[in-house]
């Protein structure tokens, strides 16, 4: 959870004057001013992300991700352009709404996977949630790192990266019927290998997993 704000210790200086040092300082890589930026707009930011996403844990990402952003491009940063914590509250924002929609994505490709399934006479599973805790989440990642590589490749840019299958067949330049094929076939391996796993953790501490996600 980010860190109370902290009190600027150049109380005179407009606070958009301020901030702007605080860049300067970071894009000559002074992890010190880094940090008292995000004690005085972490707070804010974390606010903006949360009214989005609805979910504290993905807020949080989406925070930490807009400061390494800022701790790489500082020096891109014009003040012309506005004020430093405009710039990154339209970082916050286009995060949390790329997050959002991946999301949405997942979600869709999970029920196309779920009708597949049903039309082909297979028990949807509701073994593997991928937007679940993050233990959930990094048993999800290593089975699919054990995955085909042309499988696994096909599974990560849908899940994680939120790629429609059209995307991600355009992207590497594949039939869409074969990127169909590929993330339904890895979906049966994580299925297979997630679901005894997920169920000795039911058995050993409640859990609620929902349908398959990605």
């Amino acid at each position: 959870m980010p860190v109370a704000l902290g009190v600027p210790n150049a109380v005179s200086e407009r606070p958009e004057t301020f901030e702007a040092g605080l860049l300067r300082r970071i894009a000559g890589g002074d992890s010190a001013a880094l940090g008292e930026l995000y004690d005085r707009l972490a707070n804010m930011l974390f606010a903006l992300a949360l009214r989005i996403l609805h979910d504290p844990k993905e807020a949080e990402d989406v925070l930490q991700e807009v400061f390494l952003q800022v701790w790489d491009k500082a020096a891109t940063f014009d003040p012309s352009q506005g004020r430093p914590l405009g710039w990154m509250l339209t970082l916050t924002r286009h995060k949390a709404i790329d997050r959002l929609r991946a999301a949405q994505r997942r979600a869709r490709l999970v029920e196309e996977f779920q009708a597949q399934a049903s039309q082909e006479g297979a028990e949807p599973s509701d073994a593997v949630e991928a937007g679940g805790t993050g233990d959930e989440t990094e048993l999800v990642r290593a089975a699919v790192a054990r995955l085909p590589a042309d499988h696994r490749r096909a599974i990560e840019m849908a899940f994680f990266s939120g790629l429609t299958q059209t995307e991600i067949a355009a992207a590497l330049q594949q039939p869409l019927g074969t990127i169909k094929a590929r993330i339904r076939r890895g979906m049966r391996k994580l299925r297979a290998e997630l679901e005894p796993q997920l169920s000795n953790d039911r058995t050993s501490a409640p859990h609620s997993f929902g349908a398959v996600t990605t």
